[in-house]
């Protein structure tokens, strides 16, 4: 349960609990993100001065609309990923997918979701493991969550269903492989929290790549980690970008 004392009194005492309460009168399901989720699996404490709520696409617009009924400015970012509703410089970012497209919201996350309270309110969490996947794509220079994915490992890596997480990102199995080598880097005394035989089949898929003939297109999957700095390779260097799956 977060305490009065963790935040900036003025956003604990009003904008936090205000905004959870709405949610939670709208009965719409809603799942925390962000520094909530990552304080409820890992015990980290961070100043939060926006709140990350999930939420399914078709329930976006009803929960922007009961927040500009009471005051709130709403704001659609982008069709594909992220709306926001703020108040006195505070945000709450309702996020129904990723800029990449590949990640929507649904019933699936719910399921997996455990409850908790935040500031006296009832809420579910965003998963481990839908965290880890979110995460997973956030690349860009402008912000990188890969400390946070190791911070969740640590911490809570033996909880984790690894074969959900891998089936996630089968496609971008490579992706996995390299956050799990990070984690080695950082945490080189931890490296048997994660499953052996999840990080040899991945060293395998590794050097079996390299028996198959390289892909006939010329592609750029960086993209899905950053939609920016590797723009050049489609504006000017000929790639074809990659950039809306379904998974």
């Amino acid at each position: 349960m977060m305490e009065l004392d963790d935040m900036a009194p003025e956003v604990a005492k009003e904008f936090y609990p205000q905004a959870l309460q709405m949610l939670h009168e709208s009965g719409l399901p809603f799942l925390m993100g962000g520094g909530f989720a990552l304080r409820q699996y890992t015990g980290m404490q961070r100043d939060m001065k926006d709140m990350d709520v999930f939420c399914k696409a078709g329930d976006c617009p009803r929960l922007l609309k009961i927040f500009s009924d009471e005051g709130f400015k709403t704001e659609l970012v982008d069709a594909r990923w992220l709306a926001k509703a703020y108040k006195d410089g505070k945000y709450v970012d309702f996020i129904f997918n990723n800029p990449a497209s590949n990640m929507p919201v649904n019933d699936g996350w719910f399921r997996r979701a455990p409850e908790g309270t935040e500031f006296g309110v009832p809420v579910k969490y965003i998963s481990a493991e839908d965290l880890f996947k979110c995460k997973i794509y956030v690349q860009n220079r402008e912000r990188y969550d890969g400390s946070d994915l190791n911070h969740l490992i640590l911490r809570h890596g033996d909880k984790m269903d690894w074969e959900r997480i891998l089936q996630t990102l089968e496609q971008h199995w490579q992706l996995l492989l390299m956050q799990l080598l990070s984690f080695q880097f950082v945490y080189p005394s931890e490296r048997d929290i994660i499953p052996r035989d999840l990080f040899d089949e991945l060293i395998l898929r590794a050097k079996e790549q390299f028996d198959m003939p390289p892909p006939t297109e010329r592609v750029c999957r960086g993209l899905l980690i950053d939609q920016t700095q590797y723009a050049p390779a489609v504006t000017e260097w000929g790639f074809k970008a990659m950039t809306i799956m379904t998974i």
